[in-house]
């Protein structure tokens, strides 16, 4: 296996460089976004990192085991997965929110590879982050830039959803509920009689505490009065921020105290097997058609929420960078038994509502997993799953964004297409939704260039403006309007076509163009061009075209046809 190091290409916002520039300090920070922020990092960043690192981490174990089971591996493998990523996003990563660990959907698709062997899960997560690293190195993100704001948006809204109800059955304490959508919505209200009374009390009670303790927080006015006022004021803050976390751990006193005096009246957690990780040499077997699907699959669902998050709370991130980091994280789990990971869309709102303020909340998210595995196995026993159903829910209620439908209607009816393909796939399987989202996407995108829109003014010589660039999708399109409009009325027109706004061009549209200026002058009419780009007029020069004419201005190309009606 050959692994390039990043070292050996330069940045693709760069320019060509030399040697001496490839070694100097901004493409050193290309490469390692870490060091655009740690020298402005202070006290407050490290306050609310701190929290969102500790929060994310209290939901990050349970929700570790819980995918283990669903990869059908054993259940230290998930957290054996969720604490490499930590620490390399601190390093590469290009969004505050991101957190990278074992996932839902991605536990699912290495099940359907694997088969529950975990040598097989480790080497699947040595290959994926090959790929995707290499991606990254060859600067492939662009075509992350296809995923438009409808599909992320549709992506987001029924990730939520999914995740939101995905989390009613932990509630409710209800057990056997199936993991694809449709069925888990049917049978969670199949199975509302066999609710536990203790879960849903608790879970209700962690909801309400949440909710109450977020409208606290967005209603503080300001720091302005007395001293006690704004003692006041910092107490209740520091509650709501910590809300999470405090809920969490309120909650697991509370299922430890009942626990101890004989009632099991609560889902727990339970006892997972304890010990670190050994570092190890993954041997190279084969994976099937693996390689083919979840390297992209992990791309597309970090990339979409990175987007999301971004767009959110108001900055951009480095779509090649974020293959990179995913990349790296997956290279280096598969040596301390990892299989392939990617973004979390349920911790990362966590760790967005949280308040995190940089990338370094993961390592204290994964110092939490590490210790979890060496030490506190036993203090995460009684953490209840109905508290950890409440937290995600608070967490991912917000970003269902139903008012975007709305805009969409008034703005561009058109991206309501994708934006409600993406919503509906997602609920069969979330990778489909992206997939079906950026498709019809696609096909939105080739129609406004097979079809571009030609504005026709004139009666005796037709002014034909161009509104958009000419390729090849178009030719058959707008040579279909000259002839209906000009060449097969009786009699023949004249037409000015007006290519002020025509900036692209190519030898597909050139061929056309000399068959129209042979039909036009069969029937002793006129195709004249009339405002064209240097580059589009060097290129029709360059062809050589028959009859070719052409003016500066669209008055010009009128006058020149009405001297020669005159002279007719």
């Amino acid at each position: 296996i050959i692994i390039l190091t990043a070292a050996s290409f330069p940045p693709s916002s760069s320019p060509p460089v030399s040697a001496r520039g490839c070694c100097s300090y901004s493409t050193l920070k290309a490469w390692l976004p870490i060091l655009s922020w740690l020298p402005k990092y202070n006290l407050r960043w490290l306050q609310m990192d701190l929290l969102a690192g500790l929060t994310v981490g209290l939901t990050t174990v349970p929700q570790a085991l819980a995918y283990a089971e669903v990869a059908g591996l054993p259940v230290q493998y998930g957290l054996y997965s969720a604490f490499m990523g930590g620490f390399i996003y601190t390093l590469l990563g290009t969004s505050k929110d991101v957190t990278l660990g074992p996932t839902a959907i991605m536990s699912l698709l290495c099940f359907s590879v694997v088969g529950g062997q975990p040598h097989r899960a480790v080497l699947l997560s040595l290959l994926c982050g090959l790929i995707q690293a290499v991606m990254a190195l060859l600067r492939l993100g662009f075509l992350l830039d296809f995923i438009s704001y409808p599909v992320i948006k549709g992506f987001t809204c029924a990730a939520a959803v999914t995740i939101g109800f995905g989390q009613v059955k932990n509630i409710l304490g209800l057990k056997g509920i199936p993991q694809q959508f449709f069925l888990e919505v049917y049978y969670t209200f199949y199975k509302i009689p066999e609710a536990r009374t203790g879960d849903v009390v608790l879970g209700l009670l962690c909801l309400t505490l949440l909710v109450m303790l977020m409208f606290m927080k967005t209603s503080l006015g300001s720091d302005d009065g007395p001293t006690s006022y704004r003692v006041t004021r910092k107490i209740v803050w520091a509650v709501a921020t910590m809300r999470n976390a405090l809920i969490v751990v309120a909650a697991s006193l509370v299922a430890f105290s009942w626990d101890v005096s004989g009632h099991h009246v609560f889902t727990i957690t339970g006892k997972t097997t304890q010990g670190s990780p050994t570092v190890q040499i993954v041997t190279v077997r084969s994976t099937g058609q693996g390689l083919a699907m979840i390297p992209f699959m992990g791309l597309l669902e970090s990339i979409a929420i990175a987007k999301s998050f971004a767009s959110q709370n108001d900055y951009r991130i480095n779509a090649n960078q974020e293959l990179l980091a995913i990349g790296v994280t997956n290279i280096m789990g598969s040596f301390v038994s990892a299989y392939p990971v990617t973004g979390s869309f349920g911790r990362t709102a966590v760790n967005s509502q949280t308040g995190v303020c940089t990338p370094a909340g993961g390592i204290i998210t994964s110092a939490i997993v590490l210790l979890s595995l060496a030490f506190l196995m036993p203090a995460f026993y009684y953490i209840p799953k109905a508290s950890l159903a409440a937290v995600i829910i608070c967490a991912v209620a917000p970003m269902v964004d139903y008012r975007i439908v709305t805009k969409m209607w008034r703005i561009s009816k058109l991206d309501l297409f994708p934006f409600i393909v993406t919503f509906l796939m997602s609920f069969w399987e979330v990778q489909y939704g992206i997939i079906g989202g950026v498709a019809v996407s696609g096909v939105l995108l080739l129609y406004n260039t097979a079809r571009p829109q030609i504005k026709v003014t004139g009666r005796n010589v037709l002014v034909m403006e161009l509104n958009n660039g000419l390729s090849f999708p178009a030719t058959e399109y707008l040579s279909h309007v000259i002839h209906t409009q000009a060449l097969q009325v009786s009699p023949p027109r004249s037409v000015v076509l007006d290519c002020l706004h025509v900036s692209v061009i190519d030898f597909t549209v050139i061929s056309e163009l000399r068959d129209l200026l042979r039909q036009f002058k069969l029937r002793d009419v006129r195709l004249v061009f009339s405002r064209l780009q240097p580059s589009v007029l060097e290129m029709l020069l360059a062809a050589d075209l028959q009859d070719f004419r052409y003016t500066d201005s669209v008055d010009a190309a009128l006058q020149m046809e009405s001297h020669s009606l005159l002279d007719d």
